[in-house]
């Protein structure tokens, strides 16, 4: 069963990696513009970046200029829908490792 999931997720990835690796590099380039503008360190630029896009925002680094403010707005969007496709992806390997669910499929195309 656990074959089957982390074969099923690794067929997910590499179907969804385009739109994995455009999402992150948005969020990447937003954070290191965000950093630029705020003039922050390398350190405090990817830690707001992965704080801010994986939603768990603690406020301890906030933009103060409005276009990095919009910017952060940009990369918390874009971790929602990082976050979503991670699970849809989960959730089709889970179905797709399930044996049950698999034989009852092949029993309906039959």
């Amino acid at each position: 069963m656990r074959r089957r999931f982390f074969a099923s997720l690794f067929q997910q990835l590499r179907i969804l990696w385009p739109i994995f690796s455009g999402v992150l590099v948005v969020i990447v380039g937003s954070g290191a513009l965000v950093g630029w503008i705020e003039g922050w360190q390398l350190g405090d630029t990817l830690y707001f970046t992965f704080v801010t896009g994986l939603t768990i925002g603690y406020g301890d680094l906030v933009p103060k200029q409005t276009i990095a403010r919009v910017l952060a707005l940009v990369i918390g969007l874009c971790g929602i829908v990082l976050t979503g496709l991670i699970a849809a992806a989960s959730v089709q390997a889970l179905r797709g490792a399930d044996p049950d669910r698999s034989n009852s499929d092949n029993a309906d195309q039959d």
